[in-house]
């Protein structure tokens, strides 16, 4: 927490870019620093992702990528994940993004599956909504892994 609480600003900023790409929530957790625990800098990463234009919302995504598959996962699988995925992008422009960090590995392929079947019904207003919250997670979820691994 230190480190990242001390880092100069444009450092601390490319860092929280790798969270979530967008210039605006990195500008934003950036001036609010410092950050007392990682508790205090995961509510003021929530907070700025809250109000993300829509503008902020397609640069974040655009950097985003598929979520990762565990090892092994059959062809039919992949198949059926790919069809998913482009009529997922056919419909609302943009690549899908779920956490899916809390599925254990064997149960991350049916997750995914699940919910983009489910997220392909909202309509793009519903599904815009969803994907502010996603993006948050991811965001939040990439925050506690960067800092815990800057304390080993």
């Amino acid at each position: 927490m230190d480190a990242f609480n001390t880092a100069p600003a444009e450092s601390a900023r490319q860092t929280l870019l790798t969270c979530l790409h967008s210039r605006h929530w990195a500008t934003r957790v950036t001036a609010h620093r410092p950050y007392p625990d990682l508790d205090s800098l995961l509510a003021a990463a929530d907070e700025a992702a809250y109000d993300l234009s829509p503008g902020e919302v397609a640069e974040a995504l655009a950097a985003e990528s598929l979520p990762v598959l565990p090892e092994g996962t059959y062809e039919a699988a992949h198949t059926a994940l790919n069809a998913a995925y482009a009529a997922y992008e056919a419909r609302f422009g943009h690549v899908f993004i779920i956490h899916a960090n809390n599925a254990s590995p064997d149960e991350t392929l049916n997750h995914i599956l699940t919910a983009i079947r489910s997220r392909l019904t909202n309509d793009p207003e519903e599904e815009r909504v969803v994907v502010v919250d996603e993006l948050r997670r991811l965001a939040k979820g990439r925050l506690v892994e960067l800092l815990r691994g800057a304390r080993r």
